[in-house]
């Protein structure tokens, strides 16, 4: 073996490895990013529900009812939203 061919190994090496840590640090997220995905997907849940029920409170004129409901209902989806998505971070 020469050592141009060697130098020329090891340089590919060091890249392939170099590469390999520049993509693991994107697997995850930061802290903080996790934090805003979490508290997005709850608050869209909450608000998706809420105007789902004042639509229809309104066509059905059920005031407040619908509302109520369907806010519960949102509280609830976004709950399990945020766990479903806890746990497939911490896989």
């Amino acid at each position: 073996m020469s050592k141009n061919s060697l130098k020329t190994r090891l340089e590919i090496a060091k890249s392939k490895i170099l590469e390999k840590e520049l993509y693991k640090d994107k697997d995850q997220p930061s802290p903080i990013g996790a934090a805003f995905k979490l508290s997005t997907e709850l608050v869209a849940a909450v608000a998706i529900g809420t105007i789902i029920g004042f639509i229809l409170d309104k066509t059905f004129g059920t005031t407040p009812w619908l509302i109520i409901i369907f806010f519960f209902l949102g509280v609830a989806a976004g709950i399990v939203n945020v766990f479903r998505s806890a746990k497939n971070m911490q896989e």
